[in-house]
């Protein structure tokens, strides 16, 4: 970046994980029912990180750009696709006197007016191989599309892949693909998916905002699985997404840190140790197969499978709804006073529907203890939850509320109290979809 074995997701938990969502009050599209993708065996990604760290260690320890290890690098990925169906392409440009590389992988089918493409760099930094920042985008990516292959998919939307040169250089290869599409390609791109650092051996869950459809097929996906994700923010604008975004392709991504420190509260969160980098070895030597956690390479590269499945499949218009969410933590005091998760609603015409529904993702290790509610903005209450559960963790639901004596637009509020001792945790979002 220029900066365990998970559950699986089925399409009823993908259904019913509605509650995670962007930021106070904006709207975004709603879910739409998810399609059946295919576990990502972890060891066909190790595989490729390992051949990726041979590459490395036999061209001078790194895959930089201009280097011999790069070249192996893209010929390694091209042949594993050729040899898949795919039909690949290599695009060479020149940076810094030296010749790069980026590699295009189109699958067969699909609407050609309606292209959904994943990409990730394939480069490395000078001072080691690379093999979180970005073998694990890049191997991730490219097992996802063998995936594609094993599965002959016959997607809606037709698939294309794409891995990048130069990008530690700032985003040579990805501004040079983008530069050169003629404006009639670049407007077939339904949406470009970027991985980039995807097993930090510190790991977070981290999901771009740019575009609402993706970002939202990403959250359903740790929904699922009742994992929080927080806003991609560390890299923002510094990976290959950028020139995609720029010339107004909607795009979304995965991330799990690179430099920055985490937090006490996404330790508790995630896991992990507080006050230590994500990745201590981003732009290091010691960035090799031994700076991976299986786990995050493992739910991640599930998650694009998720996404390009749900993403490819189906009907190519985005999902009706209009949402209105908080993601913001709010602790829960243990057996103490109730807490408000507030989303101000705007822009509805008339009275809220008879079948609102009512997205609730609240981490806690015994919600039992829990009483829940939806507070109208008059101020009448909708029980959700009345401490039920037993000793269940966490509440990841949708529930269906009859709002229709309500005035939709104001103030909602999400009211959560504990009520018995010992067992504490947080609302992690609130979430209304309006039809």
């Amino acid at each position: 970046m220029n900066i365990s074995v998970p559950r699986r997701v089925t399409a009823a938990a993908a259904l019913a994980a509605l509650a995670l969502g962007g930021l106070t009050g904006t709207a975004s599209a709603g879910s739409q029912a998810a399609v059946a993708a295919p576990d990502i065996p972890l060891a066909n990604v190790k595989q490729h990180l390992a051949d990726l760290q041979s590459i490395a260690t036999a061209n001078g320890g790194n895959r930089a750009h201009g280097r011999t290890g790069y070249k192996a690098s893209i010929d390694f990925v091209k042949a594993k696709l050729d040899a898949a169906g795919y039909t690949t392409t290599l695009q060479t440009f020149t940076s810094s006197g030296a010749t790069g590389y980026n590699l295009i992988a189109d699958w067969p089918g699909g609407d050609p007016n309606q292209v959904l493409m994943a990409g990730s760099h394939l480069d490395s930094v000078t001072s080691g191989p690379g093999i979180n920042d970005n073998g694990s985008g890049s191997a991730a990516t490219l097992e996802t599309a063998l995936a594609v292959s094993r599965a002959q998919l016959q997607p809606t939307k037709h698939l294309r892949f794409g891995w990048w040169g130069a990008e530690e250089l700032g985003l040579i290869g990805s501004k040079y693909y983008v530069n050169n599409l003629p404006a009639s390609e670049r407007s077939k791109i339904s949406g470009y998916l970027n991985f980039d650092m995807i097993g930090s051996p510190n790991p977070g869950y981290f999901v771009y905002d740019d575009d609402p459809t993706i970002e939202q097929t990403f959250k359903d996906y740790y929904a699922g699985l009742g994992i929080p994700t927080e806003i991609e923010t560390e890299g923002d604008g510094r990976s290959d997404h950028a020139p995609f975004k720029n010339a107004g392709i909607p795009v979304g991504g995965l991330f799990s840190g690179a430099d920055y420190t985490k937090t006490a509260a996404q330790a508790q969160k995630w896991g992990g140790t507080s006050g230590q980098a994500f990745d201590r070895c981003y732009h290091s030597s010691c960035d090799t197969t031994a700076n991976i956690n299986d786990t995050a390479l493992d739910r991640n590269a599930d998650a694009i499978a998720y996404a390009i499945w749900n993403l490819s499949t189906g009907t190519t218009t985005p999902p009706t709804g209009t949402v209105f969410e908080n993601t913001a933590d709010v602790s829960v005091p243990d057996n103490g006073a109730a807490v408000t998760s507030t989303v101000n609603v705007t822009g509805v015409t008339g009275n809220a529907p008879s079948t609102l529904k009512v997205g609730v993702n609240i981490v806690h290790t015994y919600i039992g203890d829990l009483v829940v509610d939806l507070i109208a903005p008059d101020g009448s209450v909708y029980n959700l939850h009345n401490r039920s559960g037993g000793s269940a963790d966490n509440i990841n639901q949708t529930y269906t509320v009859n709002a229709s004596s309500e005035v939709a637009n104001g103030a909602w509020k999400l009211r959560v109290q504990d009520k018995a001792s010992v067992d504490t945790g947080y609302v992690n979002s609130f979430k209304l979809t309006f039809p």
